[in-house]
């Protein structure tokens, strides 16, 4: 492996990492609001009557789709940028020994 293409693979691999780590504070943040959202109920009525409202959907059904849609977003944080990282380092590593 050249010296540039080493180089790009390090930096691919820090911008993975980055990625990685927004995407994990993107779903804590979107968790931390959802659940504080049914222990405030002002907050939990916002959102319900913003959602809900729109879509017609009961309280039941919101959760679902918050809850289904952070399944889906933490499935695409891991394998599209913990995964990718993950390779890219291992083969770095095995490049450097």
């Amino acid at each position: 492996m050249t010296d540039s293409n080493h180089e790009f693979f390090e930096i691919l691999g820090s911008i993975l990492l980055r990625c990685w780590i927004l995407g994990f504070v993107l779903m804590f943040v979107w968790a931390g609001v959802f659940i504080s959202a049914g222990w405030f109920t002002s907050v939990g009525d916002m959102i319900f009557g913003l959602h809900g409202g729109m879509f017609g959907l009961s309280r039941h059904e919101l959760s679902l789709v918050h809850y289904s849609g952070m399944a889906a977003a933490k499935l695409v944080v891991i394998f599209a940028f913990f995964f990718p990282w993950l390779a890219i380092r291992l083969v770095l590593r095995k490049q450097s020994v």
